[in-house]
């Protein structure tokens, strides 16, 4: 019964920024538990094929498709949309998960790195679901559930010292808006949940892990006294994507070691 529960045998998925980081460690989790086939989009080209080529091999029976685009112009929203038509009446999850950030102080932060990091990060999650939508409808009615993922972050929840106003400002529209997207879906039996995440080791936080005094000092702080693991992404993804997340809609989940109890 619990492999049951958290199996992904025959499901088809979507994962967004899925060429590195906490996309491809989703993207693997999924494959491990059964899934049928997964698409992931990255914006370079040869970053994501070589990424579908590596996941597809932890899969015996799974594979994974690289659709390359940069989905924060609209136009590509539409043409990966399409892509995904063509090739599936249905889709079981959709993980949003493709973002950036920008760092400037307040006095000096440009119009150019506030647009660009809310069309990502909250534009593209509202619009890629709205396109995807008769695909997710379309699994929800054949086999009682659909689900989208959506990443959010502390930094939409609680305040820090960073210059990353952009960034905290999108994840914090991204958990209202799994908030709203979730009761509008409700009826559809489609799920609406985000994850948000501490620190965890990616391309973007490289620049806070080659600083070996700051990236001490952010372990100490942490109640668990580390960052995240791969591991720790895909259990809870897992979770929202399978039948044992089937009575968890709109809510928005912490994976950050404690940080957000200080």
């Amino acid at each position: 019964m619990l492999d049951d529960l958290f199996s992904m045998k025959d499901k088809v998925y979507v994962v967004t920024g899925g060429s590195s980081g906490l996309g491809r460690a989703m993207a693997e989790a999924f494959l491990q538990a059964g899934a049928s086939r997964i698409y992931i989009t990255a914006r370079k080209a040869e970053a994501c094929e070589q990424a579908a080529e590596e996941l597809s091999n932890v899969s015996v029976k799974g594979e994974c498709i690289a659709i390359p685009c940069n989905l924060s112009a609209t136009e590509e929203i539409a043409r990966f949309g399409d892509a995904i038509a063509e090739r599936e009446q249905a889709l079981d999850v959709l993980v949003n998960n493709a973002g950036t950030a920008w760092e400037a102080p307040l006095d000096q932060f440009p119009e150019n790195g506030w647009d660009k990091v809310l069309d990502l990060n909250t534009k593209t999650p509202f619009f890629l679901t709205q396109k995807l939508l008769p695909q997710l409808k379309a699994a929800a009615s054949a086999k009682g559930d659909a689900s989208v993922i959506n990443t959010g972050s502390i930094a939409g929840i609680k305040g820090d010292s960073s210059n990353t106003f952009s960034y905290a400002t999108s994840k914090a529209a991204v958990h209202q808006l799994t908030r709203n997207m979730a009761f509008a879906l409700a009826d559809d039996k489609v799920r609406v949940n985000a994850i948000a995440p501490g620190r965890f080791h990616s391309k973007m936080t490289e620049v806070f892990e080659n600083n070996t005094e700051q990236f001490e000092a952010e372990k100490r702080a942490i109640p668990l006294h580390r960052w995240g693991h791969d591991e720790d992404i895909m259990g809870i993804a897992l979770l929202l994507a399978s039948r044992a997340g089937t009575f968890i809609t709109g809510e928005i989940i912490t994976v950050d070691g404690g940080t957000t109890l200080i």
